[in-house]
């Protein structure tokens, strides 16, 4: 049945399914297959891949190379948002505070993998093949490739678990910084493995790899100034959004067009301008974040879709496993070694070897590029090789990296107002004794009340409890100010009538719509009677909410302690 159906999917793969259709179905395919590993506790990154491998070359064939190669722009972009979003991490404070510990710590890890999979992929290569040039040449490459971290999957699952830390900050910091250290060990790699077959001249091959990092942070710190003086003219969302989206598409095609590293680039825009207008950048983020997120789940989609996983022999088996074991030992030994030199805290010395497995987007690239520069031999079976090893770190990257994170005790730590609303209802934020005052209260008796509270709005109900009206600070000053004290007043006379009111289960994105949309302070919460069952002060939930964003703020910082 099942070989029946792959028949009939590979027929229809053949009918040139438009892109629009490809899309939607890679997609909606990656969204449940997230949504089902989230519930197993699995990044939801990992189900994207998943998905994607399922539609793409390993599974039902319905995404094709024509389709991929068509797709390679969008590709380009949505790394090209990543790096813009990685970037904008990378604060000065970050700088300052971790300044000298990323240095120590990026070395650490990007070289230790360089130096482990050269070495025993050279003697296992030597032992499967025939000791020669190419071997050497291959495991050269391959030891440059190893020393990428992928940022898009590792800063996909931070996202995801809203951490915030020392850990967290390292690990940004160390895959912004990575990308440029791996160019700079592929180039001199490169070069040598060039000369190993004798090919092409070492310092060509040299002066072009710094050609690509310093064209690359050139074109990044001309275009994030462009951009911060661009949008300090502006307060709409929506030219924000436009200008930022449109740099980003502009400094990708342009680093594209000039040959130099399209990452490095992006990420140096988002360093740009998160360090040179803060305050405003903090909404051109936050817009772009918001913009971004079916982006990211066709990006993984389709990183699952190009992984070929048929064109494995014995001998690439076994070098594929010599790479992850190599490869993996070296980032978890480079940066527990690099933290220790550093003293960064105790979280990043125990937690940041298990953070920094993840490959793909550069690891590819380089494959891809060093496929074009050397024979058939050596750039096939690298791409095999990486397109291999890349589908497992993806697999067991977010994992480790979730696994980290949570030990470290910085998961939902970086939470917004929005988060800590989106799963709340109103009865768990509305006060449940407020200050009632009866119909038929005398004017001395409500002053009384005034005195012992410090709310501005006071419900008036009747002898059932069911509401009846508002009382405010307010139109009691404008009642002594225009009719002064005189005769008998009751609380029936003061109250206002409610506009808006709310029952104890709505959820409490509801209550703030229902508060800006009736442009008011405060929200009587009743039961279908009527009966006041509580009462929400906007003042008082803006300040809940602060507090409650303070303290997760403190716990983070109180982090860099332990």
């Amino acid at each position: 049945m099942l070989e029946y159906l792959a028949h009939i999917l590979e027929k229809i793969s053949f009918l040139h399914l438009n892109a629009l259709l490809i899309l939607g179905l890679a997609l909606f395919g990656g969204v449940v297959g997230g949504r089902i590993f989230q519930k197993l506790r699995i990044p939801q990154v990992v189900g994207y891949i998943i998905i994607g491998i399922v539609i793409g070359h390993s599974g039902f064939k319905l995404i094709n190379d024509d389709i991929i190669k068509a797709l390679d722009p969008f590709t380009y972009f949505a790394l090209g948002l990543i790096g813009f979003m990685v970037g904008g991490e990378l604060k000065k404070e970050v700088f300052k505070k971790y300044g000298r510990q990323l240095i120590y710590i990026l070395l650490c890890e990007g070289i230790a993998p360089f130096i482990l999979v050269t070495i025993f992929a050279g003697i296992a290569g030597s032992i499967l093949f025939s000791p020669s040039p190419f071997i050497w040449a291959l495991a050269l490459l391959l030891g440059a490739i190893a020393s990428a971290t992928d940022p898009a999957t590792t800063t996909s699952v931070l996202k995801e678990y809203k951490t915030r830390g020392p850990l967290t900050s390292t690990i940004l910091g160390i895959v912004a910084l990575d990308d440029g250290l791996a160019l700079l060990l592929f180039a001199i790699a490169s070069s040598i493995a060039s000369i190993l077959i004798g090919q092409g001249h070492a310092i060509g091959n040299i002066l072009h790899a710094l050609y690509e990092i310093g064209g690359a942070i050139g074109i990044g710190i001309v275009s994030g100034l462009f951009l911060s003086n661009t949008l300090r003219r502006y307060v709409e969302k929506e030219k924000i959004l436009v200008f930022s989206i449109g740099m980003v598409l502009l400094i990708t095609g342009l680093s594209l067009a000039a040959g130099v590293s399209m990452l490095l680039a992006v990420m140096t825009l988002g360093v740009v301008t998160v360090n040179t207008i803060p305050k405003k950048s903090k909404e051109a983020f936050s817009l772009v974040e918001g913009f971004a997120p079916p982006i990211y789940v066709l990006f993984f989609v389709l990183v699952g879709a190009k992984l070929q996983l048929d064109h494995m022999t014995k001998p690439v088996l076994c070098l594929v496993f010599i790479y992850l074991v190599c490869g993996m030992g070296g980032k978890a030994i480079g940066s527990k070694i690099g933290a220790h030199i550093s003293k960064a805290a105790t979280s990043v010395k125990k937690y940041l070897p298990f953070s920094l497995f993840s490959q793909a987007g550069i690891a590819i690239g380089l494959s891809i590029l060093a496929a074009h520069h050397f024979p058939a031999n050596i750039g096939n079976t690298l791409i095999v090789i990486i397109a291999a090893t890349t589908f497992i770190t993806q697999l067991l990257g977010p994992s480790f990296t979730k696994l980290a994170v949570t030990k470290a005790q910085e998961t939902g730590l970086n939470i917004t107002e929005e988060d800590i609303l989106q799963n709340a209802k109103a009865g768990d934020f509305m006060d449940k004794n407020p200050p009632l005052i009866y119909e038929n209260t005398k004017l001395s008796d409500i002053l009384e009340t005034f005195s012992k509270y410090d709310n501005l709005y006071y419900p008036v109900i009747d002898k059932e409890k069911r509401l009846r009206g508002i009382i405010t600070i307010e139109g009691i000053r404008q009642t002594f100010l225009e009719t002064g004290v005189g005769g008998l007043i009751l609380a029936h006379d003061l109250m206002e009538p409610v506009h808006a009111s709310a029952h104890a289960d709505m959820p409490m994105p509801e209550v703030k719509d229902v508060l800006n949309r009736h442009d008011t302070e405060y929200l009587p919460i009743v039961d279908v009677s009527g009966r006041i069952e509580g009462f929400i002060e906007k003042k008082k939930l803006n300040k809940i909410i602060s507090t409650k964003i303070l303290e997760l703020e403190k716990q983070a910082a109180s982090l860099e302690t332990t």
